[in-house]
């Protein structure tokens, strides 16, 4: 380290153009990423091409102009991909253009080990500090190793790059040439959210617990969640790429990072995309730490943060569950990047969830984006051993640990309603599920989902069935004692098979309904569990329901099927169902009771041991509109 580095800057700054002939023919020059691009260096770089020939540009998320993919540049610059941007797609559509794919967390890997040797980097820095250190500032990510490993280093000084904290600096005397131009960084603003993209973003808020650690890949909706997230508290981050909407949080106290099991008190990040209030928030902010992608990425580092929730874009997601998210097709269009890293970090992660999401079709709703199969030369990105969560505007489906049949069903109840069936009848096809599966006719009543306290203090959380809780339904009859069958069935059962369970959970949520009370739903590593069901069927010629509930022994005396009944009866009234009938064993006092307190009158009429119930709904009760009942 050269102790007057003042002395050294002097000496080493110089002009672009003089900077930039160190660049030897047929080198290979890399330039720094996103929002940290060295705007005058580039412009640079294109007025000097003439004297450039064969030259290799390395870049990663390019954010600005990129004249040197075009065609007339062809003889003196190819560019090389690492992760594809807006304005070099088409150029790597039409074979002028190269993309490497590649992990983000083994791009550094290639360079340390000189197998994408660097000639030349061209990176932006903020001015020197006291002690002589410049500062990557928005742009750690590989561009920290480039210039480790690079032959020659090339820094555009820029007093707008803020000065942040972390594995980010470089000293003066590391540097070979400076070149200062004081001009605002390039800026990243994101369009706003539809209301499709916005009911995806509040459904992977759902899955956000308090204390969790967030990391949100490159994309519209990740980038967008956290202004769903103000109800949580203590979040952290651990993320490749930091957005702007991190900044409400911090300041509502909502983001603390005070519970993070690695890093504690900190935001890791490796770059960041965003505004100049992002710049300026973040310009010697001890709260953020930028480091390396070789550091962010690893994913036995971020498997070390509990309640890792990685939150990433795909383009396309097969019935099996494998994930395309860089290609459409045989047209290359964005990249790996640091997608599979945070897969697999938070899947290792002590209560870790990965999140996939994408919108149900493409931008011009002809296509399905829940497909039977990946089209032709569409890349797997994520293979379906990974993926745990998949996310589109109609819901959530869980579907690591899955058998094929499953994860289909689960990922087809998530598919726009217009392609359901055209999918259902692909995985018929395939193999994958019944022949026999039907499908609800409607969509999924997320607005009857509520919670309700037992008589023990505990919440429960209650939802309409789906077609795909099938097995969690077998699961509660074969776990019911023999009597608990016998008083719900009025007989032994033998078997209770997938042509009798379907119907209970394919259902039309009109004539059909099914409430269940479900646990296990918050913890990825815990099986969820149906604890209690209460349903009804509508007769259409009497406009009354048969109603019928069943109890796991070891929830019953709790309050749950009362409450079950008043909550199918506030539904039934909203459907103009007149009233329920039910059948219920002379001996089965508990039900009895149940139906006693409805708040209807009840009539009864015993015959051979079996009490048959009918509960007219009265429009007025006790003054007051039945229809009011909450």
């Amino acid at each position: 380290m050269i102790l007057d580095w003042e002395k050294t800057y002097r000496e080493r700054l110089t002009t672009p153009e003089a900077a930039l002939q160190m660049i030897p023919k047929g080198g290979r020059v890399f330039i720094g990423s996103a929002c940290g691009e060295p705007q005058l260096l580039v412009k640079t770089l294109i007025d000097i091409a003439p004297k450039l020939a064969d030259t290799e540009i390395i870049h990663f998320l390019d954010l600005g102009n990129t004249p040197y993919a075009d065609e007339r540049y062809d003889s003196h610059f190819r560019h090389n991909a690492l992760f594809i941007g807006a304005n070099t797609r088409s150029a790597i559509r039409e074979g002028k253009a190269d993309y490497t794919p590649i992990f983000l967390s083994e791009v550094p890997l290639l360079m340390i080990r000189n197998r994408m040797h660097i000639d030349v980097a061209l990176i932006t820095v903020s001015p020197p500090d006291k002690n002589g250190y410049v500062s990557l500032g928005v742009s750690v990510d590989i561009t920290k190793t480039a210039a480790d490993t690079a032959r020659y280093i090339i820094a555009e000084v820029n007093p707008h790059m803020p000065r942040t904290h972390g594995d980010s600096f470089i000293h003066v005397s590391r540097i070979h040439a400076f070149v200062e131009n004081d001009a605002p960084l390039l800026e990243f603003i994101p369009k706003p959210l539809g209301d499709l993209e916005k009911n995806i973003c509040q459904y992977i808020a759902e899955l956000i617990e308090n204390e969790s650690t967030i990391q949100t890949g490159v994309g519209r909706i990740p980038n967008s969640v956290f202004r769903y997230l103000k109800e949580k508290r203590d979040l952290g981050i651990h993320t490749e790429a930091l957005t702007e909407g991190i900044i409400n949080l911090v300041e509502a106290g909502i983001i603390t990072c005070g519970k993070k099991t690695l890093n504690p008190g900190k935001i890791v990040t490796s770059f960041c995309i965003g505004t100049t209030r992002l710049f300026d928030y973040i310009h010697d902010n001890p709260l953020f730490e930028f480091r390396p992608c070789s550091y962010v990425n690893n994913p036995n580092i971020i498997a070390q943060n509990d309640k890792m929730v990685s939150i990433n874009a795909a383009l396309t997601v097969d019935l099996t569950g494998q994930v395309c998210s860089d290609s459409v097709g045989f047209q290359f269009y964005s990249g790996i990047g640091g997608q599979v890293d945070f897969v697999r970090g938070a899947a290792m992660s002590r209560h870790g969830k990965s999140i996939m999401t994408l919108p149900s079709t493409t931008d011009d709703g002809t296509k399905s984006r829940i497909v039977p199969y990946l089209d032709q030369g569409s890349g797997v990105v994520v293979t379906r051993g990974d993926v745990h969560y998949v996310v589109t505007e109609y819901g959530v489906a869980y579907i690591h640990g899955k058998s094929i049949r499953e994860r289909a069903m689960a990922l087809i109840n998530i598919a726009h309603p217009d392609f359901r069936e055209e999918l259902l009848s692909a995985a018929k096809k395939q193999g994958y599920v019944f022949k026999d599966q039907i499908l609800p006719a409607v969509l999924y009543p997320k607005e009857y989902e509520t919670t309700f306290t037992d008589k023990k203090g505990e919440p429960l959380f209650f939802r309409p069935a789906k077609s795909t809780d099938e097995r969690l339904i077998q699961d509660l009859i074969y776990s019911l004692p023999k009597q608990d069958v016998y008083t719900r069935f009025f007989t032994h059962l033998s078997s209770f098979s997938h042509k009798v369970a379907m119907p209970l959970a394919a259902i039309d949520y009109q004539d059909k309904m099914a409430i269940m009370g479900v646990i296990g739903r918050e913890e990825p590593e815990s099986k969820e569990q149906i604890i209690a069901i209460g349903r009804y069927f509508r007769d259409p010629i009497t406009n009354f329901a048969e109603v019928a509930f069943t109890t796991h022994n070891e929830w019953q005396n709790r309050g749950i099927g009362s409450f079950l009944l008043k909550y199918l009866i506030r539904i039934a009234l909203e459907k103009n169902i007149k009233g329920f009938t039910a059948d219920v064993l002379a001996q089965n006092d508990r039900m009895m009771k149940v139906f006693s307190k409805a708040g209807y009158p009840m009539t009864t009429h015993l015959e051979q041991g079996v009490y048959e119930i009918r509960i007219p709904f009265e429009k007025e009760l006790n003054g007051k509109d039945a229809r009011g009942f909450r």
